[in-house]
């Protein structure tokens, strides 16, 4: 096998590891009930030991499996990594290539329920996982930041064949994709975010409209009410990692929360926040893809502005609504902007996939006719 090779991927979770999560599942400890009466001092335990008896009795993990081998997996060798990812290909014979690049504590999962219609609207799909994500390689040494991780994802669209494509992502997926509409890898047509890299570091004008002040202050609440993971995972990833990887109450806790805090209820399956929870319990990646944390905080916090083609959709649930006056401060070619979307949170795809898809459909209407 040479590197530049590209193969097949199965998953090969064996039933010893099934059995070891019921082992610990069932001798689990849990702290006392919370003394708020409601969720403000994390995941309530009533609803965390509802979650773990389900994870322990009715959740099944091989389904999950069976499903992601019939898609059509894959790993590649990029820059000494392990990069999984899923490929599929639309029947159409004028689809777009379509990159679509996830977050934490999200994965390549976000997206399955919109492979269909993706590619029934003419899109061959690239989902990858970040390294140190579920079936990625995790790695060894520093300096996987997004840069780095922008510049492999441009060596795997090229080695698929791809020299012309466009990126979409949020969260962590939103600032690869500005990453690499920085770099403008060869291919690289327009990207489309649902979480715009820039919302670290807004492009604030001297006189906040409304909308921006409305931004600020949701961003203030944010970091006021719901940033704790955000300062432990770029300070002190390896540390938080041996509780979440030794304990799987811990690992579904500290996931849980943040489907709890950032969908809207009732929007999400107890076997689809168990199939995250699940990715990052049987591959051991809760300190790995809490690293990119620290990896990112080791880079200046600039505003990066983009000359591509780009489009930004603005869920109404999102942590912080992006107002279209900062997208057109930081992006020179704004093809689209639609901040009038019906329903939808930070977990756009997951959440609403019909609506993520329209919105997908319509910006590369801007950038492909």
């Amino acid at each position: 096998m040479t590197t530049n090779s590209v193969t097949p991927f199965r998953i090969d979770i064996p039933d010893s590891a099934l059995e070891d999560l019921k082992d610990r599942l069932a001798r689990v400890r849990l702290p006392g009930r919370e003394t708020a009466p409601d969720s403000s001092q994390g995941v309530p335990r009533e609803r965390l030991e509802e979650l773990l008896d389900y994870w322990a009795t009715g959740y099944d993990w091989r389904e999950l499996e069976r499903q992601l081998d019939e898609l059509g997996q894959f790993r590649t060798t990029i820059d000494g990594l392990g990069i999984h990812f899923l490929h599929v290909r639309s029947p159409r014979p004028d689809a777009t290539p379509l990159l679509l690049l996830h977050g934490w504590p999200g994965s390549f999962l976000e997206f399955l329920k919109t492979i269909g219609p993706l590619t029934e609207h003419g899109f061959h799909l690239v989902i990858p996982s970040m390294p140190g994500y579920g079936f990625s390689d995790q790695p060894t040494t520093p300096g996987w930041d997004p840069d780095r991780i922008a510049r492999a994802y441009g060596v795997l669209m090229r080695r698929l064949g791809y020299d012309s494509y466009l990126a979409q992502g949020g969260d962590w997926g939103g600032v690869i994709a500005t990453r690499m509409g920085a770099r403008r890898p060869a291919g690289l047509r327009a990207i489309h975010v649902n979480f715009p890299a820039f919302l670290a570091a807004p492009p604030i004008g001297d006189d906040p409209t409304p909308e921006e002040r409305d931004a600020l202050e949701q961003g203030r609440r944010f970091l006021t009410v719901q940033s704790g993971y955000h300062v432990i995972q770029r300070t002190r990833p390896q540390t938080i990692g041996y509780a979440l990887t030794d304990s799987p109450a811990g690992q579904a806790a500290w996931i849980y929360e943040k489907f709890l805090d950032w969908a809207r209820p009732g929007t999400l399956t107890r076997d689809e926040i168990l199939d995250h929870i699940s990715l990052y319990w049987f591959t051991g990646t809760a300190a790995s893809a809490a690293r990119l944390y620290w990896e990112q905080a080791r880079q200046p916090l600039t505003l990066t502005e983009l000359d591509l083609p780009v489009g930004v959709s603005v869920f109404p649930d999102e942590l912080t609504r992006t107002p279209r006056v900062w997208a057109e401060r930081a992006y020179h070619d704004l093809r689209y902007f639609n901040d009038d979307i019906p329903a939808g949170g930070h977990f756009a795809a997951l959440e609403q996939p019909q609506l993520f898809v329209e919105e997908i459909v319509r910006f590369s209407r801007t950038v492909t006719a």
